[in-house]
């Protein structure tokens, strides 16, 4: 039998994998008696844990929402950005990230109080991933406006807010919101402008202030297939510092499965493709393309090529 502190956490691990654990089942996957299971349920309860028991036959065991997560005490603020950094991990092409971070998530947000879970529930609802963005600066944002915004939009209420633009002008925005992307380190509400009587995507940086104005709307078709294609397409307008244009010597398909998320692949034929990318910065294709596996031609821009020169050299001196 394990030592009572390496059995206690083995305890706490079950109760956050599973909603209910009938008493019984619970000893049996410890290993220990139900006397002693008693014992392990009121030590966890002395740490703070706030584990709930139901006594008779079917009698069994279930891990509660706190006020907190013990022993760990954050706030809600804190909770929320806890929710949306697990959130972002669990949508990481590093291999063996997302698995674990949606485990821990699932644990995280099943021990949170209602209030704190109704606002991470609509925040995952109401937010679209659309992949990393390739060389933008991180962007702080508060996760008080995150959830203000989701709730909004999940609750089809119309959201008033003020906007910095880039070129630092202030206005006062009332909107219907749609719905919060995820775009690389940053993120953009799509949104129908009321005032201006168009669709509008808004960085979440630049917002302050957001309120839901208790006003319901009747939700309008979006003019894309999805708000990340809305977003992706705005910012496809704007100009960049490089288009980047290559040749790569693998199929589409293979080349859509490492970098699909950051680049438009078009195929060529069945063992040549043409990748695009916008992007502030040529780091960041450079090591997608290195990541390819795969012989490549660079066509644009031929900054690119100089820079691969240079890291080629630098790697070679490295031996």
């Amino acid at each position: 039998m394990a030592n009572t502190s390496t059995r206690t956490l083995r305890l706490l691990s079950l109760l956050q994998t599973h909603r209910y654990w009938p008493g019984p089942e619970l000893a049996e996957r410890l290993g220990v008696s139900a006397r002693t299971l008693r014992r392990d349920v009121d030590r966890l309860r002395e740490l703070g844990y706030p584990v709930q028991a139901q006594r008779g036959v079917d009698g069994g065991y279930q891990l509660a929402a706190g006020a907190a997560l013990p022993p760990l005490v954050i706030d809600d603020e804190e909770a929320v950005a806890l929710a949306v950094g697990l959130q972002a991990a669990a949508q990481n092409p590093v291999e063996g990230i997302a698995e674990s971070s949606l485990r821990v998530l699932a644990k995280v947000v099943q021990v949170m109080p209602v209030r704190l879970r109704h606002r991470i529930d609509a925040l995952r609802a109401m937010t679209v991933s659309a992949g990393w963005g390739g060389g933008q600066p991180r962007a702080a944002v508060d996760p008080g406006v995150l959830t203000t915004i989701a709730l909004t939009c999940r609750d089809t209420e119309r959201l008033r807010f003020s906007y910095t633009a880039a070129d630092g002008r202030h206005t006062e925005r009332h909107t219907e919101p749609h719905r919060l992307v995820s775009l690389g380190r940053r993120w953009y509400l799509v949104a129908y402008d009321l005032e201006r009587h168009d669709w509008r995507s808004f960085r979440v940086d630049r917002l302050s202030v957001p309120q839901g104005t208790g006003a319901r709307f009747r939700p309008r078709p979006l003019p894309t297939a999805d708000a990340a294609t809305f977003v992706r397409s705005r910012l496809d307008d704007l100009p960049r510092s490089h288009r980047v244009e290559v040749l790569v010597n693998a199929p589409a398909v293979r080349v859509r499965e490492r970098i699909g998320k950051w680049a438009t692949i078009e195929e060529l034929d069945p063992t040549h493709c043409r990748v695009h990318m916008v992007t502030d910065n040529l780091e960041w294709p450079i090591m997608a393309l290195g990541a390819l596996g795969a012989d490549f031609r660079v066509l644009n821009p031929p900054e690119l090529l100089t820079q691969l020169h240079d890291w080629g050299a630098r790697f070679t001196r490295a031996q």
